[in-house]
Order: structure tokens, then sequence, then C-alpha cells
């Protein structure tokens, strides 16, 4: 019985190391004193083209996108307008996100896809959102998490990365590259 009880916890033990090998966790305590600080509103006013991947767990590339974004900013936060062009895989061919500060400092944001509130907080240099969705895989759709961490290179380049997990797995990765245009 002593052998089955420890065996079972060597098993257990293993698996909980496993899956935090798969796990990805960032720390935006991190990035509070880095700057430029990032301005969302100020970031997406106007026009912003993004160049993206997705990558599977296995790390293979299957989508990549080009998305031309039209931000406005309101009195409470900023809209934006996102149209996709996929160079491989595909995909949704718009999304329009309403992303509004709230009292606090932290932003909530929603958008015709996402399951409830996405939550933002501003950290320094960065900035994460979070939010889940039901995300379309072939002839499947699977309800995910997104952790979106944001980080600005100056007032006209930043880059994205976000972890989708499932089970609090992370089972793709998306990376993207977004610039102001004049």
């Amino acid at each position: 019985m002593n052998k089955i009880i420890i065996m079972l916890g060597a098993g257990i033990l293993v698996c909980a190391g496993v899956l935090s090998g798969c796990s990805v966790s960032v720390d935006g305590a991190d990035y509070e004193d880095i700057r430029p600080v990032f301005n969302l509103e100020r970031f997406f006013d106007g026009k912003v083209t993004a160049w993206g991947i997705v990558q599977n767990r296995s790390g293979e590339v299957v989508q990549r996108f080009i998305v031309d974004i039209e931000g406005k900013r309101t009195n409470t936060g900023v809209i934006l307008d996102e149209t996709f062009t996929y160079g491989v895989g595909e995909g949704p061919s718009s999304r329009t996100w309403v992303i509004e500060k709230q009292s606090d400092g932290t932003y909530a944001g929603r958008a015709g896809d996402i399951k409830g509130e996405a939550l933002g907080t501003s950290f320094g240099n960065a900035f994460n959102f979070h939010y889940q969705m039901d995300l379309p895989v072939g002839d499947s759709e699977y309800e995910v998490t997104f952790d979106d961490w944001f980080w600005a290179f100056d007032d006209t380049a930043m880059m994205n990365r976000s972890y989708i997990r499932k089970f609090g797995v992370v089972m793709a990765e998306v990376t993207i590259f977004m610039q102001k245009q004049p």
C-alpha cells in the first residue's frame, strides 16, 4: 500500500512538473519602471498596421496575417476597427474593440467574439489584456483564455505576445509587431 501511495505521489509530481513547464508567466511589475510608458489611447489614435503569426504547441506557424487597425479616441477610451488579411491559415476578417478606461486606471474591453469583458492593466511600458473566447479550430471550437501582453518600443512601434491557454496550459502563441502609420 505504501508503494502505491509513493508511486501515485511521484506521478502527481511529474505531471505537475510537466504542466508547469508548458506554462508561461509574465510579471507586469517587472516593467513598471521601463520607458517609454505605453499609452493605449495615444498609440491607437489613428491608423496602425500589424504583422503577426500564430504558432501551435509544436512551434508550427498555423496563421500569418496583417491587420489594418483604424483607431478612434473617445471620451472614455478607444474604439479599434480591425481588418485582417491572411497569408497562412484563416480567421476572422474583422473585429471591433471598444476599450474604456475605468476609474481605478484599469481598462475594460469588449468585442463581438470575446466572451464577457477583457480586463486590461498598464505596467510602465507594458500592457496586459486578459480575456476568454470560443476559438474556432478546424471544425471544432474551444473555450480558451488569452493572456495578451503589449510592450512599447517607442511612440510608433510595439510588440504584442499572446499566450492562448486551455486548462492553464499554453496551447498556442501569437506574436505581433505593430506600427503607427502617418
